[in-house]
């Protein structure tokens, strides 16, 4: 919209004077407020591209507005929090300037805009992009101080801002800045100390910090011994440290792309499902040594701002303990460590019931709980953590700090977060110091409840339980007031046994009247009026007519795209009936499937299809679809529904990508792992019915992991399994490729029974061949993968032994009570005796003819082979075991004999002794052998007549001779000398 008020602009001005184009544009102005509007943002583009106008472009700005700027200041808030990390680096200059000059017009309003300016100071961040930034807002802060101190929450902000950026520019090169921010801060705190008082109890931590630098420890002295030279009204750092920080001064310290980046995943990813988002954000944000002090800006806004609600908490997506526990486990700084604990106990302190949040101190006493399993180390460390601050914070206020630190622990217990303390400050894990300090600091939290019974129940539930599932006992939080169980309900509940599994809930909805007040009258005249009627009718077919009205509304070119977002949480708001509930029909017909997808919402998706994607139109619907899919999440997968159900969407599946990447998402594979993911909770039945569509529309991201297949396996039963696996055999199903088949399968060893059977059905459903997935077997340990060892047992019977098979088997680590390995070659031996008895032979002799220090086997599957003899001899030996009672003439095979006589000759006498009865039948193959030699021998001649024909050998001779042929091939190779030399010796060799 700017683009084309700057096309009008000029259009207005082209081929004018200076003063008639002052002119025209006045007489543009004065028609109405759309021209205002179009007039202001279009001299605000030139302003940003164009900098040698920028100049005439400001002043002919502040004589044109009728609105005090509001037009210009409401585009450049927009742009700070939305596209500043995407504007080019003369734009982002100008707008610097832009917002300099409005400071010194003493712009009303402008103090917002430079406090959202310095919200894009990224902290732990000294890159050039930044510091020039930083320095440049300083610049305007410092140079125009006196409008500065108009402004008490600029006075705060800034300090606050200052402060924490301080931390960063420690280093010799950025000393002068450094110095430049101190000053600064110093001057503010002494001359508007009450002012800055209202940044609350962060400010003394913020301090605290940077209270070794020469300046700063001169304030921090007057701060704690001589208040009163501060403010008459200031008594002492208690005052300060009771005031809670207000949530704008923890959320100035995120640039808006991480806020919305943690609000993101605080609020819309799965539990178990945060790495790929985690590994985003510590690439992005967390890659860099002077990124560690940005992690206590994290835990203070997670703990501070981020306060889920009741549905939230209650349900599977990412608890803000878990965040936590990653920031502290990815800590590699002392220092930084101990400031992110600090950061993450400050509330507890001086907490007080009747003005403080539960919210604020339930994360740390959660990651205490939920670490004490897989790490008990976290657990620990806050552990000691919380018993040392109280006497070390501040010696003079131990009593306060431990009556702070008691308020919580008392609070938590009250409101359920946890039913008791015993199991974590008396938990075994623990040293025994630190329990001993616990029990000598918390007495009343060490015994254990009564009755005991409760404390097994407690104890027994697993500390990576569902990602912070509160049940009624547990309680539920939201925004303000915590909200609980009443007495009646807990008398209830008592008794029985709790269970910690997620369930798909049938949920019974009381449907409310939609409330789209608050957005409504932003509207303009015509989508408001449209908008009011569908919220007035009643029947499908007029909301389908006046959704198509509101379509042909957003397409026309004079739409203004600013209402896009008011008018996506109108149609959210009214549709959301629309969101509940089956969506596949019950009996599967065309009818019915072209009557599913006659919805109002459908509207949308039906235009997207008519639409070429080189059309103006198709980006603004789906800009439309993108900020109706951060309202209403379950949008994807009707979308996928409507690609899939319609005919008048026949081949357009590729469309899904493009509403992928138009999202806040814009990435193909998370927003289709989310849909789906959304899709298996509400509707199982609409998951396998899109299955087929997804998999083959969507290979690359479908077939390279286990996520989606995960996500199936997971909820259907044995009537959808078999409904697939028909889908697969008859070639309208593709679920595993060659080449990720092997790691998706390795992905499912952690699944649950039932998802591991299901997905070696999918499996054997494709015709992969064996042999690529073999390498597994490495993988398998049998009191672990019982589900895929006998699926592997199961094919392997039906296949014909290829060396690769009979290496991978025979690799495994022989256990006595591990059947796998004898249980195959006893059945190869049965069926297919000569195949195994050469492959058995050529593996055996290959290995012994390794050196000794380093005798492995590298297959060309997989590099985990490992293939020693000993694990060969000692497989044998159990198959011979097994063998002994069976009439199986196996281990009478002249190659196993000839391999296990190879075998004893080389090996030493301890392998001799402990596979001395398997040795003995190489012993008795050996003894028949020499009965034979004499036979063998060849009448005494001479040299010469040895050169004549010799005499043709007997049937027998013959038989004898290509014994002893074998033999020599099975030995190790001589010298080409020795060889020589036994050709012309005699037979006896």
């Amino acid at each position: 919209m700017s683009y084309m008020c700057m096309s009008i602009t000029t259009s207005i001005t082209n081929g004018l004077s200076e003063r008639e184009a002052n002119d025209a544009l006045t007489a543009h102005v004065c028609k109405g407020p759309q021209q205002h509007e179009e007039v202001c943002l279009g001299l605000f583009t030139l302003l940003l591209t164009e900098p040698p106008q920028a100049q005439r472009c400001y002043r002919d700005l502040t004589l044109m507005n009728r609105d005090g700027m509001n037009v210009v200041l409401i585009k450049i808030n927009q742009i700070l929090m939305e596209k500043f990390l995407k504007l080019q680096e003369v734009c982002r200059t100008q707008l610097v300037w832009l917002v300099r000059e409005l400071v010194k017009s003493g712009v009303i309003g402008a103090d917002g805009v430079l406090m959202t300016l310095m919200k894009q100071i990224a902290g732990g961040d000294i890159s050039n992009k930044n510091l020039w930034l930083a320095e440049n807002v300083l610049e305007i802060l410092v140079d125009q101080r006196e409008w500065v101190l108009k402004s008490g929450m600029l006075v705060a902000m800034s300090v606050y801002t200052y402060l924490r950026l301080i931390v960063d520019h420690g280093t010799p090169n950025l000393l002068p800045l450094r110095q430049r921010e101190v000053d600064f801060c110093i001057g503010l705190l002494r001359e508007r100390f009450m002012e800055c008082f209202i940044i609350g109890r962060d400010l003394v931590r913020l301090l605290q910090i940077v209270a070794r630098i020469p300046e700063m420890e001169l304030l921090w002295r007057d701060l704690l011994h001589n208040p009163q030279t501060l403010s008459p009204q200031f008594t002492g750092i208690l005052q300060l440290l009771t005031a809670r920080t207000s949530r704008k001064f923890l959320a100035c310290r995120l640039t808006p792309d991480m806020e919305t980046k943690l609000l993101f995943m605080t609020s819309r990813v799965r539990f178990g499902q945060q790495k790929r988002y985690q590994d985003w954000f510590q690439r992005q944000y967390l890659s860099t040594a002077e990124s560690q002090s940005l992690r206590c800006d994290l835990i203070r806004y997670i703990c501070g701002v981020v306060h889920p609600s009741n549905e939230v908490l209650s349900s599977d997506i990412l608890p803000r303990w878990a965040i936590i526990g990653w920031l502290l486990t990815t800590c590699t700084s002392n220092v930084a460590a101990s400031n992110a604990k600090l950061a993450l106990f400050y509330d507890w302190l001086f907490f007080n019931p009747e003005k403080d949040s539960i919210m604020n101190i339930e994360p740390a006493i959660l990651v205490m709980h939920h670490s004490m399993k897989p790490h008990p180390a976290i657990t620990a460390t806050l552990l000691d953590f919380m018993c040392r601050i109280i006497p070390n914070f501040f010696p003079p206020l131990e009593g306060q700090v431990r009556q702070g630190v008691f308020n919580s622990l008392n609070f938590i217990m009250e409101k359920r977060v946890l039913a008791h303390l015993a199991p974590l400050f008396d938990n075994p894990k623990l040293d025994r110091e630190l329990r001993s300090m616990l029990r000598e600091r918390f007495p009343e939290f060490c015994n254990s409840p009564s009755p005991p019974t409760e404390v097994k129940m407690e104890e027994s539930v697993p500390l990576e339980m569902d990602n912070h599932v509160l049940d009624k006992e547990d309680g539920c939080y939201d925004n303000t007031d915590a909200t609980f169980s009443d007495d009646e309900e807990e008398l209830n509940n008592k008794g029985k046994k709790r269970e910690f599994r997620f369930h798909q809930l049938k949920e019974t909805y009381i449907e409310e009247p939609a409330d789209i007040t608050p957005f409504v009258d932003q509207l303009d005249e015509a989508l408001k009026e449209r908008v009011l009627q569908l919220q007035k009718g009643s029947d499908t077919e007029t909301h389908c007519e006046v959704m198509q009205e509101i379509v042909d509304l957003i397409l026309e070119e004079d739409f203004d795209s600013e209402q896009m977002s008011t008018l996506a949480s109108c149609l959210a708001e009214l549709f959301k009936g629309h969101f509940r509930g089956d969506v596949l029909p019950e009996e599967i017909t065309e009818e019915s499937l072209e009557e599913s997808v006659c919805k109002p919402v459908c509207l949308i998706f039906r235009n997207l299809c008519q639409m070429q994607e080189d059309n103006s139109g198709f980006s603004v619907l789906l800009d439309l679809l993108a900020e109706l899919y951060q309202k209403q999440p379950k949008i994807g997968y009707h979308l996928l529904y409507y690609l899939k159900a319609s005919k008048a969407a026949a081949g357009k599946m590729s469309l899904y990508e493009s509403f992928a990447q138009a999202t806040a998402l814009g990435d193909l594979h998370t927003c289709l792992m989310m849909d789906m993911k959304a899709c298996q909770e509400d509707d199982v039945r609409l998951l396998c019915y899109l299955t087929p569509s997804i998999y083959s529309e969507f290979p690359d991201e479908t077939l390279r992991s286990g996520e989606l297949l995960n996500m199936i396996v997971a909820v259907i039963d044995s009537a959808q399994l078999q409904e697939l696996m028909c889908h697969v055999m008859t070639g309208n199903l593709v679920m595993f490729r060659k080449d990720s088949v092997l790691n998706i399968l390795i992905q499912s060893l952690d699944w649950e029974t039932f998802e591991q059977y299901s997905t070696w059905q999918l499996f054997l459903a494709h015709s992969i061949p064996l042999e690529t997935i073999i390498p597994i077997l490495q993988h398998l340990k049998y009191k672990e993968h019982p589900e895929a060892l006998s699926c592997l047992l199961l094919q392997l019977r039906r296949e014909k032994p290829s060396e690769e098979m009979v290496k991978m088997v025979l690799s495994r680590p022989y256990h006595q009570e591990d059947q796998f390995t004898t249980s195959i070659l006893r059945h190869w031996a049965a069926k297919h005796d000569d195949l195994l008895g050469e492959h058995i032979k050529a593996l055996l002799i290959k290995n012994n003819s390794m050196p000794r220090k380093r005798q492995s086997l590298r297959s060309s599957s997989s590099k985990l082979a490992q293939l020693t003899l000993e694990q060969m001899l000692e497989h044998l030996d159990s198959l011979r075991l097994n063998l002994s009672n069976a009439k199986n003439n196996f281990f009478s095979q002249t190659p196993i004999l000839q391999a296990l006589q190879h075998v004893q000759a080389s090996c030493d006498e301890a392998h001799k002794m402990r596979f001395s009865d398997l040795f003995s039948l190489a012993e008795d193959y050996e003894d028949s052998t020499k009965q034979h030699k004499p036979r063998r021998k060849a009448p005494a001649s001479s040299p010469r007549s040895r050169k004549g024909a010799a005499p043709q050998p007997s049937n027998e001779e013959e038989s004898a001779s290509s014994s002893a042929s074998e033999e020599e091939d099975s030995k190790p190779k001589a010298s080409k000398r020795k060889r020589k030399a036994s050709a012309v010796g005699s037979d006896s060799d």
